[in-house]
């Protein structure tokens, strides 16, 4: 059994890393779809978040 588990981590890593490049993909589309007002709001909130840190 344990022989199983790399490959399947493996599996499931690499299914996190292909979610991941689609979730940033349709948020990038996303994101150029925003107002400059927008963007600013949306920047705001991530940083008093802590998501962007600069």
């Amino acid at each position: 059994m344990k022989e199983n588990q790399p490959s399947f981590a493996a599996h499931f890593g690499r299914q996190d890393n292909y979610r991941r490049e689609e979730l940033l993909r349709l948020i990038e589309r996303s994101l150029e779809q925003l107002t400059l007002q927008e963007l600013e709001a949306l920047y705001y909130d991530m940083s008093t978040k802590n998501y962007i840190n600069e």
